[in-house]
């Protein structure tokens, strides 16, 4: 058996579940969300808590087991916590500023770069130097985020660029003159 995928999802209260046709659609404080399900996967709920349930120990069926149980929980959290990615504006004369309900982003090229959040997904900009990225959806959270950050990576050599906020950058040494040379 899988370990994920034979863990029960706890529904905390407040959340509506709702499983049919090969759909299950969660909804909470935070939102609504909805999943498909491969029709191999039995999704069953008892009120407190959701199990998903294979026919047999084939390969796609262990692949599908875990990954269904995660999706659910994910969606779960969603609605209740919600998701959250923090990403940091390094470099000189970098910065980032809201503009309408988008991010702006002025890190080193000729023009600002806008982007602008899918529906579900919001942005906040605390200070200039930080992007807040929120939502229910952990997907397009992520993905977002990911958008934003490759606008402008962090280079290896000043760091300079958008990274996420525990992100470690592995520095390189620059150039190294020999001795005796020009």
């Amino acid at each position: 058996m899988s370990r994920i995928g034979k863990q029960p999802v706890p529904v905390p209260a407040g959340v509506k579940i709702n499983i049919a046709n090969g759909l299950v659609k969660v909804e909470g404080p935070k939102g609504k969300l909805e999943q498909a399900i491969h029709p191999n996967m039995t999704v069953a709920s008892d009120g407190k808590q959701l199990t998903v349930t294979r026919p047999n120990d084939e390969r796609l069926n262990r692949a599908l087991h875990g990954l269904t149980r995660a999706l659910i929980n994910n969606m779960v959290v969603g609605v209740t916590t919600g998701y959250q990615k923090k990403l940091k504006v390094e470099g000189v004369g970098f910065q980032a500023a809201m503009k309408g309900t988008g991010v702006e982003l002025t890190v080193g090229f000729a023009n600002r770069i806008v982007h602008v959040p899918p529906p579900g997904v919001t942005v906040a900009v605390p200070d200039p130097t930080t992007i807040v990225v929120s939502g229910a959806d952990k997907q397009k959270v992520g993905q977002f985020a990911a958008e934003i950050r490759a606008s402008r990576k962090p280079e290896p050599y000043k760091g300079k660029g958008v990274r996420y906020e525990n992100e470690t950058v592995r520095r390189k040494e620059g150039k190294s003159f020999a001795a005796g040379g020009k």
